[in-house]
């Protein structure tokens, strides 16, 4: 899901077949016209909000899962639809160690190419401003250096 006309080309790129841009009820109502009427199988939602999170609880199909990384910060989860509709949820940080091997691995055979997301790179003390134009929508990541 995107409004951003470059997050849009980054995930085709990545083989994204569908782009929704809508959100909330009408978000939702997308996704589960293109899955066959019943959502998801899988959602990962990394935004952290309260409507986030309830979009993609809704846009998960029965039994389906939903993967959060957000930050969520004093979201209240729909205990009886989760139970009723049997959504699992995982979430936490970001397990970067456990996968950097098998990810450095990918990227030394050329198989993935993470310079693709990051499309601001700034010093280490400008890191506060790689922070901002993320926020602002003027960067997808920010790549510091040292």
């Amino acid at each position: 899901m995107s409004r951003h006309a470059d997050r849009q080309a980054l995930a085709r790129e990545f083989g994204a077949t569908d782009i929704v841009t809508e959100r909330g009820d009408e978000g939702v109502a997308r996704i589960k016209e293109l899955a066959d009427g019943l959502g998801a199988h899988s959602v990962i939602e990394a935004v952290g909000t309260q409507e986030s999170m309830m979009q993609a609880i809704r846009s998960a199909r029965p039994g389906g899962h939903v993967g959060y990384v957000g930050v969520s910060h004093d979201v209240e989860l729909p205990g009886m639809e989760l139970f009723f509709s049997e959504i699992h949820l995982h979430g936490g940080p970001a397990p970067v160690r456990r996968f950097l091997p098998e990810l450095i691995d990918l990227i030394w055979k050329r198989e993935i190419d993470p310079g693709k997301v990051f499309d601001l790179t700034l010093p280490l003390d400008q890191a506060a401003e790689g922070y901002r134009a993320m926020d602002e929508r003027r960067a997808i990541k920010a790549l510091l250096t040292v």
